[in-house]
C-alpha cells in the first residue's frame, strides 16, 4: 500500500535524528539547514503484541509485520510558498504524504543552531501550516477560476451548475479560515462537505511530535512546552519524544538496550508509540492470515471489503475470489484453534464482508 507518513519540520528541531530511529536508517544528521535534500523514505515494520500470540497457537516458523512507510522531508523555512529555502519542493512533498508528523524542538540547547530565536514550537507549527495554507490559495484560486469558465459554459448541466456552486461556496469559506490561519476549521470544512474539491495541504491529518530534552524523560509533561502543545492540539494528537534517546536505543539490541531503557525509566520506547499512532491515524487496520511457514499481518483501510482485502495479498485471490472463512485473534485468545468450528465462530463470508481489525482470513478462491 503506498500510504505514508511524512516527518514535518523547520531545520534543525530533529527530523532526520528521529527518521533514522523510526526506521533504523542512516540519513545524515548534521547540525545545518537542508541536510535532508531530497525525501527519504523508508519502511518500518508495526509493533503488534497479537502476533507472538498467533505464531504460538500456531508454531509458524516466522512473523511478517505490517508496514507503514516514513518520509524524511527537507526542512521548511519562512517564505516557502514563495519559493524560499527549498519551499517548493518541500510542499510537493508534503502533498504526496498522507500523514503529516510535525517535529516541534522542546528544548534548549545553545549548541543546536536555530535561526528563529527563542524556542517556540507554536510558532514553529504556525510558520509551517501558514506556509501550507498559501500554497493552498494559489490552488484554490486555480479552481475557482476553473469553477467560473463551468458556470458559464453553456453545455453545463443544471445538477452541475448546483455541485459547482455547491464547491465555490465550500471554496470561499476555506479561504476565510485560511485569512484567520484557521487549520482546525479548515479541516473540517473539507472533512464535513459533501462535495469533492482540490486537495488542501492544510486539511490533511497530522500529529505533533514534540522533542524534548534527557532532562524531561521522567515527565515529560511537565515541560512548559509540552503543555501549551497539548493545551492547543489535545494530548491525543502529542506525543512528547526525547529523540536524542531514543536514536540510541533504537541502535542497541538485547541486554545492552534493556539496561539503557532500566537507566531512564524508559517502560515502552516511544518510537513504537509514533509508529502505532501513525499507523492508526493514516486510517489502517490489519488482518491475518495463518499457517505453520508464517504469520503474515496485512494493512489495509478501515472499512475495506474482504474481496479487496484478498487482492492485498494477491491479485488471483481478489479476481477470483468466492468466499473467506474468518474469526477474529479475539476468539483464539479465549477459545483453543480446534473448537473455534464447533462453536460457530469461523464464520464464512461473502464479498461485501467489512474486514475488522484483527480478523484471520482463510480466502477461497478459483482463477
Amino acid at each position: 500500500m503506498n500510504i505514508k507518513a511524512g516527518l514535518v519540520g523547520l531545520p534543525n528541531v530533529g527530523k532526520s535524528t528521529l527518521f533514522n530511529a523510526l526506521t533504523n536508517s542512516s540519513v545524515p544528521a548534521e547540525n545545518y539547514p537542508f541536510c535532508t535534500i531530497d525525501p527519504h523514505v523508508a519502511i518500518t515494520h508495526v509493533p503488534d503484541t497479537r502476533m507472538d500470540i498467533l505464531q504460538r497457537i500456531y508454531n509458524s516458523k516466522k512473523q511478517i509485520p505490517a508496514q507503514v512507510s516514513f518520509v524524511d522531508i527537507a526542512g521548511l523555512v519562512k517564505g516557502a510558498a514563495a519559493g524560499q529555502g527549498l519551499g517548493n519542493q518541500f510542499l510537493g512533498n508534503i502533498r504526496e504524504v498522507n500523514l503529516i508528523l510535525h517535529v516541534l524542538r522542546c528544548f534548549e540547547d545553545p549548541n543546536i543552531i536555530r535561526d528563529q530565536g527563542a524556542i517556540d514550537p507554536l510558532s514553529d507549527f504556525e510558520i509551517i501550516v501558514s506556509e501550507l495554507m498559501l500554497k493552498d490559495l494559489e490552488s484554490i484560486q486555480k479552481r475557482q477560476e476553473k469553477i467560473l469558465s463551468l458556470l458559464k459554459n453553456q453545455g453545463t448541466s443544471p445538477q452541475e451548475k448546483k455541485d459547482l456552486t455547491d464547491e465555490q461556496e465550500l471554496l470561499n469559506n476555506i479561504t476565510t479560515a485560511i485569512d484567520k490561519l484557521d487549520a482546525a476549521t479548515i479541516r473540517k470544512l473539507v472533512i464535513d462537505a459533501k462535495i469533492e474539491t482540490v486537495p488542501l495541504l492544510s486539511a490533511k491529518n497530522f500529529l505533533i511530535i514534540a522533542n524534548v530534552s534527557e532532562m524531561d524523560l521522567e515527565n515529560p509533561t511537565n515541560n512548559p512546552h509540552v503543555q501549551k502543545l497539548i493545551q492547543s492540539f489535545g494530548s491525543n494528537r502529542v506525543i512528547p519524544v526525547c529523540v536524542k534517546i531514543e536514536a540510541e536505543l533504537s541502535a542497541l539490541s538485547g541486554q545492552e538496550r534493556t539496561e539503557m531503557m532500566d537507566m531512564f525509566g524508559i517502560k515502552k520506547p516511544t518510537l513504537d508509540t509514533i509508529i502505532e499512532k501513525s499507523y492508526q491515524n493514516l486510517g489502517l487496520i490489519t488482518f491475518f492470515t495463518c499457517g505453520p511457514q508464517e504469520i503474515h499481518a496485512w494493512p489495509i483501510l478501515q472499512k475495506t471489503t474482504i474481496r479487496k482485502a484478498a487482492g492485498e495479498i494477491h491479485s488471483d485471490l481478489e479476481r477470483g475470489f468466492i468466499c473467506s472463512e474468518i474469526f477474529n485473534v479475539k476468539d483464539v485468545e479465549t477459545t483453543p484453534l480446534n473448537k473455534l468450528k464447533e462453536l460457530g465462530k469461523i464464520r464464512t463470508e461473502g464479498k461485501d464482508y467489512i474486514v475488522q481489525d484483527g480478523d484471520i482470513v482463510l480466502i477461497k478462491f478459483n482463477v
